[in-house]
């Protein structure tokens, strides 16, 4: 087993976890109208931008969580397609590290998550 893709993987889940979770807690549950799917956000947003942002922030949970599963599926066997996999997954968690990076200055921990899978995956 290669630790380091399973620690990529596992680490991958958790960041997807606490970012769903703490949007929940600190973003969503203030434009909750009594609704699962938030809708209020007047005066900046009308209720079709909440909708969608709430269901945009959920989608990067989940395709993190599939990227998680594939390092956790390439921590234990090889298929003739695992480094390219390996670099395109190594290079979105950095790449979505510098966005989180940058466009909220460093005060966003998620970057640190990111990146730190993004280095378990290339240097593993």
């Amino acid at each position: 087993m290669q630790t380091a893709l399973a620690l990529a993987g596992v680490l991958t889940f958790v960041v997807g976890a606490v970012h769903s979770v703490l949007g929940e807690y600190l973003i969503f549950r203030r434009m909750r109208q009594g609704t699962l799917i938030p809708t209020h956000g007047k005066p900046v947003l009308h209720e079709r931008h909440v909708r969608i942002l709430w269901a945009s922030w959920h989608v990067v949970t989940l395709f993190g969580w599939a990227m998680g599963a594939v390092l956790l599926q390439r921590a234990t066997t090889e298929t003739p397609l695992d480094a390219w996999l390996e670099h395109a997954i190594a290079a979105s968690m950095f790449g979505g590290s510098l966005l989180v990076l940058i466009g909220t200055r460093g005060r966003h921990p998620g970057w640190i998550g990111l990146l730190a899978v993004a280095l378990l995956v290339w240097f593993g």
